[in-house]
Parts: C-alpha cells; structure tokens; sequence
C-alpha cells in the first residue's frame, strides 16, 4: 500500500469561475434553443424513440390501472349497499314469519275456516 500524499491543488481564479458558468449556461441556452426551434424533435427523438415508446406505455398502463381500481371500489361499495338492504329486508321476513307461526295466530286463522282449537287432553292408546 502506498502512503497517501497531500496534494496542493492552485486556487481557482475568478476567470476560470467565469469560464465554466458560460459554458453552462451555453449548454443550457443551446439546449432550450434545440427545443423551442424544433431541432431537438427532428435530430434527437429517434434515438430515445423505444425509451419514450416504453414511457408511453407504462404511463397507460398506470391510468388504465387506476381506473380499473375506482370502478372496483365503486362495485364493491354498490354490492355492499346491497347486502345490507337485503340484510334489513330477511330479518323483517324473518319477524313477520315469527309472527305467523305463533300458535294464537294459526288458531285464529283456522277458526275462520271450521276448525276449532281442541279443548280435550289428548288420549294416548296403547297396543298391545
């Protein structure tokens, strides 16, 4: 392993300061010029032509998903509703049905057609 040396690099004038922001600005200048004048559209995009393709399609994908979802969330909020409705109207079903059976009831709808509630204790008969 070599020892590490400290190096003393020359102090960066204001010139060389200058020099490099120009060129930034140039390649950033250059670069809004290639797009605002239509260079860029007819020099540069065929070669990320595949990269934007993939882009585009993924960016479809993602809303096509999204909207998959929200109408999945609205169905299962409908369905729900539903199902409770439902729910309500089998235990109001389930009341009236109660209500009927009740031997009061059947032996007031029996009487209407003849049929009397029996008084006598039933008689159990055995054979022998």
């Amino acid at each position: 392993m070599s020892p590490k040396s400290n190096k003393i690099f020359a102090p960066i004038t204001e010139v060389e300061v200058e020099e490099r922001s120009t060129k930034r600005d140039s390649k950033v200048g250059g670069a809004i010029k290639d797009v605002l004048g239509g260079d860029l559209i007819s020099a540069g995009t065929f070669k990320f032509f595949r990269y934007l393709l993939y882009l585009a399609l993924l960016a479809f994908i993602y809303i096509a998903n999204n909207y998959y979802a929200e109408n999945n969330i609205r169905e299962i909020n409908k369905l729900r509703k539903d199902l409770k409705e439902l729910r309500y109207e089998y235990i109001n079903v389930k009341t009236r049905l109660m209500h009927i059976e009740k031997q009061s009831q059947i032996a007031k709808k029996l009487e209407k057609s003849g049929i009397k509630k029996n008084n006598e204790p039933v008689k159990i008969l055995e054979v022998k």
